[in-house]
């Protein structure tokens, strides 16, 4: 990577049919479609060039309203890379073969809360631990500081005859598939959007809200609208 502006290509794939929530990625959301959300944010960040749309539903894209624009491409998803068990990596791959950059940044339509101002603060850390040569990718995480137990009843993180405070057990960290930054090389050592080397990233919680089944999506719901209140509020 030179010392220029580095090229930032934003991956936001998305298919038509969704297993747990029918639809969900067009779905009104708080007032919009679902993917409208996270759209918009990366619209937003000024430190992204290009956002790639790898999809089987450009026609429904095209009655929401969306069509190619100077920073959004729509790249029609290959047949054989089409279905519900396709792994995430093969699309990311047809992608990064596609369309260069020097950062990848990689996200989902089920995160609409996340901010451009995280994305912002995670850029730059990933830049500075890649340059430092810390750090190959970057991922998010939700720290998670209690008691772990197995499907027999036994403690996976902790003494149950020496209770101590959650506060002082082991901080564990989820991978909580918001946000991913890696580079062509990072992704081809280990044909994954998490390197050899990566670094993890831990935003705020009420961001990191992944809507997977519809509990997940009335909990956003719930988040969205606290949030629009205290944006409004100007708090």
């Amino acid at each position: 990577m030179s010392n220029s502006k580095p090229r930032v290509v934003a991956l936001l794939p998305m298919k038509a049919n969704s297993v747990r929530v029918a639809g969900k990625n067009f779905r009104d959301f708080c007032g919009k479609p679902l993917f409208r959300w996270i759209l918009d944010t990366l619209l937003s960040v000024e430190e992204i060039d290009e956002i790639i749309i790898n999809t089987d539903a450009r026609h429904i894209l095209a009655e929401n309203g969306l069509a190619e624009s100077g920073k959004v491409k729509i790249r029609d998803r290959k047949p054989e890379i089409c279905g519900d068990l396709v792994s995430m990596n093969l699309i990311l791959a047809d992608d990064i073969d596609n369309v260069p950059a020097d950062i990848y940044l990689m996200t989902h339509t089920t995160n609409p809360l996340m901010s451009a101002g995280t994305i912002r603060k995670a850029l730059a850390a990933y830049q500075a631990s890649l340059a430092a040569g810390e750090a190959d990718s970057l991922f998010t995480v939700d720290k998670v500081q209690t008691r772990f137990y197995r499907a027999d009843a036994s403690a996976v993180n902790h003494d149950p005859d020496n209770l101590i405070r959650t506060q002082d057990l082991e901080p564990w960290f989820e991978e909580n598939s918001n946000l991913y930054l890696f580079t062509r090389d990072s992704f081809a050592r280990t044909k994954a959007r998490i390197g050899k080397q990566p670094m993890m990233y831990e935003g705020p919680r009420i961001e990191s809200i992944d809507i997977d089944d519809q509990d997940d999506w009335d909990f956003a719901v719930i988040a969205a609208s606290y949030l629009q209140q205290q944006k409004a509020g100007g708090q």
